[in-house]
């Protein structure tokens, strides 16, 4: 069993998808910091000093211990934005390894020439078929 275990970790699929896993993770992050740090608070400047992690409705107020109920719709419009920027750039990623493919692609060539052997073959027959 650990022998079929091994095999199957050693395929090049199994670690190509891991990695890709974790460049993906990390990449997440990344693009996270830059909606929440770096994007999102000139817009919230723009749209006169919003903090969209504040935005909320508040569907039930607090009682006593208990906190209020609220649809963080702020939190949603980054997760949104987070999307969207990953979106395109797995997009691109994608497109521009179609067009590198494409271009490793060679057109198919054209059939060699008759050889004159060929031809005379070719002919002969033709005249056969006259014949008959």
């Amino acid at each position: 069993m650990f022998k079929e275990f091994r095999d199957f970790i050693s395929k090049g699929n199994v670690l190509d998808l891991a990695v890709a896993v974790i460049i993906g993770a990390a990449f997440g992050k990344i693009v996270t910091s830059f909606v929440n740090d770096i994007l999102m608070p000139p817009i919230g400047i723009l749209m006169g000093g919003v903090d969209f992690k504040d935005l909320s409705v508040v569907l039930k107020d607090a009682v006593g211990d208990v906190p209020a109920v609220t649809l963080n719709y702020g939190m949603f419009v980054q997760n949104v934005i987070d999307f969207l920027i990953i979106a395109f750039c797995v997009f691109v990623i994608v497109k521009v390894a179609n067009n590198l493919s494409k271009k490793n692609e060679e057109a198919p060539a054209a059939p060699p020439a008759p050889t004159k052997d060929q031809e005379l073959l070719t002919e002969i027959r033709d005249l056969l078929k006259e014949r008959k």
